[in-house]
């Protein structure tokens, strides 16, 4: 996931370019952050298969002055003793320069990219190797441990569309801090406040009037008002049965994000329902999830979707779902029968403002909800969406929003 091409392969480029950075500091290269970041986004967008493209790529975002040249070239050979292009500006524009020991360059093995020393014989190592600086200076007792920063990967974007069975824990938990940050934005509704916003249907008559005490109380600006907009209350209700095992800790960090940003109420369903709302609105993600999985007792077994639902609506927090759009997460596997299923959702959706099931199965190709539970649960759902991935997960609250603005 974090391979910049066959000439750098399987190197973290955020880690990469923040070490050659700091080596051209060393030597005196202004090198600001924003040039590291282009230098990244040039990696990214263009991956380097040679070293002379290499060689561009971080010339032309890393350096912006002119004096800075040479000390460029001078640092670049150092790292790539071996590069094709020269540092010589005459053989930059006449070509590669000859092959060391009389060879031909093209005839000549390739060399160890890792196996690079400088003019006196010092072995530095590479940027991508080199090791980070230490935080704590060691002591000469044994019992003091040293401790270095860590290095997370840079590149998660090609991890958005894997499919949840295929991603690692590390990546799962990295992609769930993602999903915290980007759910910002989600369907409001009109509230009964009103507060002071430029071509608003009413008029304040307090703040025109005070205004007017400038223009001899002639009332020349007209100060209008508008309806607040307050984010729509949202309820999620998430699989956690043996079928779902492998969405379940996605689910659980969709929950989780939805708990923090938009204060949703959160329920976790197999045979039974629980309430996960307070266990996953703590500070630490990990406490969270290892206490909303301690509270599951029945996951990984069967599924009783209509009796789960039937449970919320029956019980005190059923008047959250009233007005609220309303998330449930599940393949669609259910034990109860059918009908009953039906009479639920009919119930669920005469109080809920938009009803949205998500299915990881809907991101295949060709897919048609064949199960009787699904073709039960259709006729009283507004969306049906597929979530087989965290970028699937992403593109929920866009779709919630254009559904809102068609209906």
């Amino acid at each position: 996931m974090t391979s910049a091409g066959p000439l750098l392969p399987a190197v973290d480029r955020a880690a990469f370019a923040v070490a050659f950075a700091a080596r051209l500091r060393e030597r005196g290269v202004a090198v600001g952050l924003t040039a590291t970041q282009d230098f990244v986004r040039a990696l990214v967008a263009v991956p380097p298969l040679s070293r002379t493209a290499l060689y561009w790529a971080a010339r032309v975002t890393l350096v912006r002055r002119q004096p800075d040249l040479p000390r460029f070239d001078e640092v670049f050979d150092a790292v790539f003793g071996e590069a094709l292009l020269s540092v010589d500006p005459h053989a930059r524009r006449g070509g590669d320069r000859p092959a060391p020991h009389g060879g031909d360059a093209r005839t000549q093995a390739p060399v160890d990219p890792y196996d690079v020393s400088d003019a006196t014989g010092d072995r530095r190592g590479l940027p991508w190797v080199t090791l980070p600086p230490v935080v704590a200076q060691r002591d000469h007792r044994d019992d003091v441990a040293l401790s270095v920063p860590d290095r997370l990967p840079s590149d998660l974007a090609g991890a958005l569309d894997t499919p949840f069975e295929q991603l690692g824990a590390m990546e799962a938990q990295l992609l769930g801090r993602w999903l915290e940050r980007a759910l910002r934005e989600w369907p409001t509704r009109r509230s009964r406040r009103y507060a002071v916003r430029p071509g608003g249907p009413r008029v304040a008559i307090r703040e025109t009037a005070a205004r007017a005490r400038r223009t001899g109380w002639d009332p020349v600006h007209l100060v209008r008002t508008g309806p607040v907009a307050r984010p729509r209350r949202v309820v999620v209700l998430c699989d956690v049965s043996r079928s779902m095992q492998a969405q379940a800790m996605a689910y659980l960090h969709l929950m989780r994000a939805l708990a923090l940003t938009t204060h949703a109420e959160v329920f976790a369903f197999a045979t039974s329902l629980t309430r996960l709302t307070t266990a996953l609105a703590h500070r630490s993600a990990q406490e969270a999830l290892d206490e909303a999985t301690e509270r599951v007792a029945d996951r990984f077994g069967g599924t009783r979707i209509a009796h789960c639902l039937s449970t919320l609506l029956g019980s005190h927090h059923g008047g959250t779902v009233r007005g609220a759009v309303v998330l449930i997460g599940s393949d669609g596997w259910d034990g109860d029968p059918p009908e009953r299923l039906a009479v639920a959702m009919a119930r669920l959706r005469r109080r809920a403002h938009t009803v949205i099931w998500l299915n990881p199965r809907a991101g295949v190709p060709g897919f048609v909800p064949r199960t009787t539970t699904m073709a039960a649960a259709l006729p009283y759902v507004d969306l049906l969406l597929p979530a087989d991935s965290f970028g699937a997960l992403l593109r929920v609250p866009g779709e919630v929003a254009r559904h809102a603005r068609r209906s």
